[in-house]
């Protein structure tokens, strides 16, 4: 399976868990807590993994100045917008928007467990999130000590979900983008 795409591998755990999901009986209470024992034991993992990536980001504190052009909303008129920040900066916003985006499913499965009463998701989002924690950048990066080149180079290229359409396109960060933003005056401020 090293060479299928992530979207694939999930494709297949989410349809080989939905098989599993109907076999397992939930009427029973012990495992249905067994289950949601497992639920949280992996959301727990997951936030263990964040936090020790926040603490290498913090530890590492790289301050190299990392220059790109933000793209524009899909449908704007306006060009894309310069964004001059550092690597450590960047890599707080993105662990910080992993952290959110974990959050925000815990949200949402605790919603449709708990006042909908779906009890098959909880198998599902046992294991892709955690999959997800495992293949992000930052991890790859920060805990696997791979180099930042080829697709880990910062930024980050925005992988397909369900808000990517809403932008033109992937930020750039090529030398040429990035002289002509300046030239514009579009944007600039450093962020912190």
């Amino acid at each position: 399976m090293a060479g299928l795409s992530p979207q694939i591998t999930n494709l297949v755990i989410i349809l080989g868990m939905m098989q599993v999901s109907k076999k397992i009986p939930f009427d029973d209470p012990n495992v249905l807590n067994i289950v949601r024992a497992i639920y949280i034991a992996s959301n727990l993992i997951i936030a263990a993994i964040y936090l020790y990536t926040q603490l290498q980001i913090n530890k590492k504190k790289d301050l190299t100045t990392l220059k790109y052009v933000e793209p524009a909303p899909m449908g704007s008129t306006e060009e894309g917008k310069l964004v001059t920040t550092t690597v450590h900066a960047y890599d707080s916003q993105q662990i910080k928007q992993l952290f959110r985006s974990q959050l925000m499913g815990v949200g949402m499965m605790a919603f449709m467990h708990l006042y909908m009463k779906y009890t098959n998701p909880l198998c599902i989002q046992s294991i892709i999130p955690l999959k997800g924690a495992l293949e992000s950048n930052l991890v790859k990066i920060h805990l696997y000590g791979q180099p930042a080149s080829g697709d880990l180079k910062r930024p980050f290229k925005q992988g397909g979900g369900l808000m990517s359409g809403l932008q033109s396109g992937p930020a750039q960060s090529d030398k040429k983008a990035v002289e002509a933003a300046e030239r514009a005056g579009r944007g600039g401020a450093k962020e912190e």
